[in-house]
Order: C-alpha cells, then structure tokens, then sequence
C-alpha cells in the first residue's frame, strides 16, 4: 500500500487503511471485543517451563511495562540482536512459535518487540512506538495505528501497513526506523515474557542502503544493548566467521565482562561437516574462545525448503541434527529450542529477581528527583483560574514582605543576613531591610547637604570654629567621599571658601549690578533672593542625585524580592510590570521636585522667626564688637598720686563713643559696605532657615511620598484583582516549553508512582 492510500485511509478514521471504513463505530468495537482464540497459537511450550513464582516475578516487569516506564528506567528484557541475515528473526520465531512474515526480511527495518501477557481472552494487538526525536504531529498519528487481528494469516498485511506509518513503505526512500513495532499477544496460557528483535547490524553500504542507514542500525542496537537490565541473546551465523561479525564488538563495548550475554549459534546445519570451521564452532559454543558469563546455546532452525514446515516438524528435524551431527559432542542443555527456552527461562527469572531490589531503589530515587523537579516548577499555571490564585498567593507574600522591609520589621527569615557585608547601598542584606537602608541615604543625604549644599563657605566669626572643607590644590575645591554617591556630578561638589572680606565683594559685585533707582546708602531687597539663589544653585542636583539613588535602591529592593520568591520564567514579565510602576512613581518624584525647585526659585518668602532671629543675632554681635571697640577708643585712664596711694580713673568721652560707634556700624562711613554686610547676613540667615525646610521637604515629599510609601501596593492582592484575565494570564501563564515539561514530568510521577506502588506490592508479598 502506498503513502498515498494510506493517508486516504487515515482521513477515513481508520490510520492503517484497513477495510473498516464501512463498518459503524458500535460494530468496530463488538468485533474488537470479541476475538476469536482458534487461529491464534498459544505458547504451552514457554508457559510449562513457567513457575507460579516465576510468572509472579515476571509479572510485576509486565505490570511496570504497562506503566510505559521503558523510556524511564532499564526494565528487564531479552533482546535477539546480531547482524544482518544471522538468523535472528527465526530464533525468535522458534522461541515463541508465532510465524512471523518471512518475505523481504520484514522484521529486519526497525526494532520489533513481543510483548507475552496472560489475560483471560485471546488477543493480538499491533502497535508502533513512534520514535521520541519525531515532532509531535508525526508521533500523534504514528499513536493513532493500533490493529487487533485473531488470525497470524493477517500478520503481513499489517506489518505492511505498519512500515507506511513509519515511513518505510514501498514507495518511500528511507529502508529504516527508529520507531518500534509492538505485537501484544495475551492469552490465558500465555507466559509474562518479552522479546526484542532488532535490525540485524550492516556492515557496509549497498544499493538500497546508505551510510545513514547503516549508522542507523548501530544506534538502534546500541541503545538497548547498553541498558543494563537488557539480556543480550547474541545470535552468530555459521555461515561467516564469528570474529567478522559486528555484534561481538557491540557486545564487548557494553558487556565487556560477558555478565548479560547468551551467545547463540545458528545454522550449524550449513557448516561444512568435519571443517575447521565446523570445530571452531563447536569450540566457541564450548565458551572456549569469546567468553560469556551466561555461556553459549546452538540452534538448527528451518531453512528455505522446511519454510511451511510446522513448529513440531522443525523441532523433531533439530533434534535429529543434534543427535547424529558433530554437535552432538555438546552438553544437551546447550543445544535445541527446547533448552533454550528452559535456559532463558530461569535466566530470565534469576535476573529479574536480583534486579528487583535495585530496580526499586532506582526507581525510588527517580520518583524522588522527578517530584523535586516538578515541585520547583511551582503551582500549575495554565488557566486564567489557575493563574489568578497563582498571582494572588505570591502578591500576597510579596505585599508583607515589602510592607514589612517599608516599615522596618525584620523578624521574617527573608530579612536574617545572609553575609558579612559592610551596611551599605550594596549589600544585598542591606537592601532588604528597605527601612533602616532608607533612614541611612536620608541622613548621608542632609550631612552631604549640609557640607556640600552652598555655592560658597563663607568665614565668619561662627564659622572660624569650625573646619574647613577639605580644598584642592587649586585652592577652591575638593573632592567629597566618592562612596557617598555614584553621580559624577558629586565629584567637584565641595563648596567655594570665601573670606568675609571676599563674600563683602561677592555682594557688592551683586549690588552693583543690581542697582536700580535706590538713594546712595540703601538696596533693592530682591538682592537678597538673587545671591540665595547662587548660594543655592546645588540644590537641585544634590536632590535629584539623593531622588535617583534611593530610586535604584527600592527598584534593587524588589528585583530582589521578585527573583528569590518568583519562579525565573515569571520573573521578566512581573518585572516589567514593576518597572512600569516604578516609572510612575518616578515621573511623580520628579514633578513635585520640579515643583519644589519652582517655589525656590520664587524670591523668597519667610514666616519663620528663626531668620529674624539670625539677623537680630548678626546684628547685636556686630554692634557688640563695635560698642566695645567704641569704649576702648573713646577712653583715657589719668593716674592720681604715688605709691600705695596711687588710683587710675578711666574717663569716657561719651560724645566720641558715639562718634566712634557710629562710623564703625557704618563702615566708616561708607554705606554701601554696610548695606553689603547687612545683605550677607540677611542671605546666610534665610539660607539656614530654608535649608532645613528643603531637606526635609526632600525626604518626605519626594523620596517618602513617592519613592517609597506605597512600595508594597506595586504588586499586591489588590492589583491582581483588578487584572483582566487576559492579563492574568499574559503574565502567569507557563510558556509552551515549560507546558510540555510540566506535562512531562506529570507523566512521569504517575508511572513512577504506579511502579512504586506496585513493587511495594511485590516486596509485601515476598516477605509475608
């Protein structure tokens, strides 16, 4: 049948193209269920060698097979390999006695298994195992060919239509699969057994066979040889020296020992009597040249002309060889179908009970690292239900973590220092405990202002106590802590050192550019705003510097946050969901800045008696020092009398006091240095006093209201309950790969699970 036809069938609802397509779906299932037992040959002569115990052991492998946990685990088997036209196909017909297609070498294009179970009916199912590498399409069709027949006469059909599901019909160019053709036979005499039967190994290349095919039958060999719960039944033809033959040196690269290899030696018939061919077999079956652990076994199976011989026919023909040919020098249980099936019987049984215990702690700890795995893929996210709850039980944690880190409660674990990092901005540990981070960048914030804040450091009387910011050697600036900031504008931050003399200039520069209409003596009062304003002109970058830094730490804070509590394929969607909210909250930061920058840069406006309070100060300090130096320059001591008699008067020419008093309150004279003193001292007094109401409308206006209050309403129940479930699930739902692994990993808990289950079963029984 060709690929065409068989897609045509496949659209008819029947993927093997059988003649089904007429009948109704109730009739389909009646002829399915009721299967006639008179066509199909039982195994009496596998199921007598079988043991209650025996059929017990080697159904809990039948059991975890019915698990499909083939694919998971190395599960007991018997595998017939050897190379191409050894004679394979026919020891496994012999062993089974099913007559199995023997035209164009069928059997031979793709790894076929028997799979022997007991059940109370008669049945015979074929299936393929599609090929794991295939794509999802093809494997779900390849799934979909499942043939039930009641007569071995319709075997080769099938098989045909078999191999055009694979892709290896007649009219395609591929000559092997890797898919796996499975025959299920089930039967109430029938023993728990299974048998491989794989592509025998070619040598070289051919017409009608490539290089890839060729590479093909080795991996397929390869792959169940190596499994190391495989039982090798490593079949060698007489009719090629065995040392040529490629499934010695397979075996020796998986069995080096021998400890899972039965050798089995076919047509000993077609070697030429009394040869030294014919006694390097008999050597070789003697396990005297390649030797394995499990020995050799020799059988005479039918050739060409005893093809429609019967079982029994070709059974007798066998005995008679082995008893009047040289062969007969072997022990008769190494030799003949029926020693052989005895042999692989109690290997069989042996093997499978001592790799119970093992099987089990094997399949233990898969179960184990499976659930793990599945465990750390967090809640199942493929609904929008599904991941609503999902969202809403991690926004939750989120929400008292963040609400926790804000407000400064550090008893959760979240919050336990983790290394011995110095508390600082980048320390991890330090992030996380937001509130005394926050409290720490504040107060560097108004020592760094407080330092660095003013254009110019102006000495005066009260500031002659106090050090000097540290100068370059150009004698104006230095460098702050470059620890305190990662702004590069902080890097010539130090203010300007003045002399009072020198700040007299700097206002008096000021005046004279300001002036206006004012009488000599006097000055316009919106001098004092415009010098503020120089004095201040670092405000504003000192502000944004401290906004943006504490910006970094509360989006560093909840990056945090998101990686150690959500899974990593949530992480990027629910931090692009937080950025857009920090974002927001920045744009809001920078507004009421501006803001705040826009009433700075008003004239300034003062209700505090603090600047009163400061120019009063100023002002008595400096009549302080002129009333003194008025006294001392207006008085005369005149001495009166000698020795012990002798007095001193001091006389104070009141008139020169207030003369003397009066020049120096006016700058001797000069008003526009006294007006320049007084404006210095009116812009350092509200410089004080506003200084402290920015800092402190920084901290809490900008960086508490709009940085850092609010934070754990980012991502909280609240937000969750008001997303679409559109959004929902754009942002919790589990990617396609993550899908299909989720699935994966389900699947393989289950038969895992099943198979726990069921040699827990097979433990409890043995040892009761």
């Amino acid at each position: 049948m060709g690929k065409k036809h068989a897609a045509a069938s496949m659209a008819n609802g029947t993927p093997n193209g059988t003649d089904r397509t007429s009948e109704n779906s109730e009739q389909h299932q009646e002829r399915l269920a009721i299967r006639s037992p008179r066509n199909l040959q039982n195994t009496a002569s596998l199921e007598g060698l079988q043991t209650e115990e025996q059929r017990r052991v080697l159904d809990v492998i039948a059991q975890l097979r019915r698990c499909n946990l083939e694919s998971t685990l190395s599960l007991p088997q018997l595998v017939v390999c050897g190379d191409q036209s050894a004679g394979k196909s026919s020891v496994l017909e012999a062993l089974t006695e099913i007559p199995f297609p023997r035209n164009d070498n069928l059997c031979t294009r793709f790894a076929t298994e028997i799979i022997l179970r007991r059940a109370e009916l008669e049945s015979l199912t074929i299936k393929v195992i599609p090929d794991a590498k295939r794509s999802n399409a093809e494997q779900d069709i390849i799934r979909s060919f499942v043939e039930t027949i009641t007569d071995f006469k319709e075997l080769p059909d099938i098989m045909d239509k078999a191999m055009e599901v694979m892709g290896i019909g007649a009219d395609s160019a591929r000559a092997f699969a890797k898919d796996v053709l499975s025959i299920e036979i089930e039967g109430p005499d029938r023993p728990q057994l299974t048998l491989v039967d794989l592509p025998g190994l070619i040598q070289n290349a051919t017409a009608g066979v490539t290089e890839e095919d060729v590479e093909m039958v080795r991996n397929i060999t390869e792959s169940y040889i190596s499994q190391p719960r495989t039982i090798c039944l490593a079949v060698i033809s007489c009719l090629n020296d065995y040392a040529n033959q490629g499934i010695i040196t397979r075996i020796r690269k998986h069995d080096p020992n021998g400890e899972r290899t039965l050798g089995i030696i076919t047509k000993p018939d077609r070697v030429e009597k009394g040869s030294g061919s014919e006694a390097a077999f008999i050597a070789l079956a003697r396990n005297e040249d390649i030797r394995f652990n499990l020995g050799w076994h020799v059988l005479r199976n039918r050739n060409f002309q005893e093809s429609r011989s019967s079982f029994n026919e070709r059974n007798m023909v066998e005995e008679d060889f082995f008893r009047k040919s040289n062969f007969r020098v072997l022990d008769q249980d190494n030799v003949g179908i029926d020693a052989l099936r005895t042999r692989l019987s109690l290997l069989l049984f042996e093997h499978v009970k001592n790799e119970m215990p093992k099987l089990r702690s094997e399949l233990d700890g898969r179960l184990s690292e499976t659930t793990t795995q599945l465990g750390n893929m967090g809640v199942k996210r493929s609904e929008a239900k599904e991941c609503r709850e999902f969202l809403t039980n991690l926004s939750l944690d989120f929400h008292g973590i963040c609400k926790a880190a804000i407000s400064g409660h550090y008893e959760g674990t979240y919050f336990q220092p983790k290394t011995k990092d110095t508390f600082s901005p980048q320390s991890i540990d330090a992030i996380r405990r937001l509130r005394a981070l926050v409290q720490m960048m504040n107060e560097k914030f108004a020592a760094r202002f407080r330092t660095h804040g003013h254009f110019y450091w102006i000495e005066t009387e009260e500031t002659k106590s106090k050090p000097k910011p540290k100068i370059n050697e150009d004698g104006l600036k230095a460098d702050p802590d470059p620890t305190d900031s990662k702004s590069p504008f902080l890097k010539n931050m130090t203010p300007i050192i003045l002399t009072e003399a020198k700040a007299i200039q700097w206002v008096k520069d000021a005046l004279t550019r300001s002036r206006g209409r004012e009488l000599s003596g006097t000055f316009n009062p919106l001098l004092v705003g415009e010098l503020f304003w120089e004095q201040a002109s670092k405000w504003s970058d000192l502000s944004i510097d401290h906004m943006e830094d504490m910006s970094h730490i509360c989006s560093t804070f909840l990056n945090i946050l998101l990686k150690e509590k959500c899974p990593k394929d949530l992480q990027p969607r629910l931090r692009s969901l937080v950025q857009d909210a920090l974002k927001e909250r920045d744009d809001s930061a920078y507004a009421e800045l501006e803001r705040l920058m826009a009433d700075l840069r008003e004239y300034p406006i003062n209700y505090n008696h603090y600047y009163l309070s400061e120019v009063q100060k100023k002002r008595m300090e400096k009549e302080k020092l002129a009333l003194q130096q008025a006294v001392k320059d207006a008085s005369t001591e005149t001495q009166h009398g000698e020795g012990e008699d002798a007095r001193r008067t001091t006389h104070i020419d009141v008139e020169q006091l207030a003369k003397n008093f009066r020049k120096t309150m006016s700058g001797d004279g000069d008003m526009e240095q006294h007006s320049c003193a007084e404006i210095l001292h009116s812009v350092i007094a509200i410089y004080k006093v506003l200084h402290k109401v920015f800092v402190q409308n920084i901290t809490m206006q900008v960086v508490e209201r709009h940085i850092v209050r609010g934070l754990e309403n980012i991502f909280s129940p609240v937000t969750v309950n008001r997303m679409t479930d559109e959004e929902v699930e754009g942002i919790a739902a589990e990617p396609a790969a993550a899908k299909r692994h989720r699935a994966f990993l389900e699947d393989q808990v289950k038969k895992l699970g099943d198979g726990q289950r069921i040699l827990k079963g097979v433990m409890r029984s043995t040892a009761a």
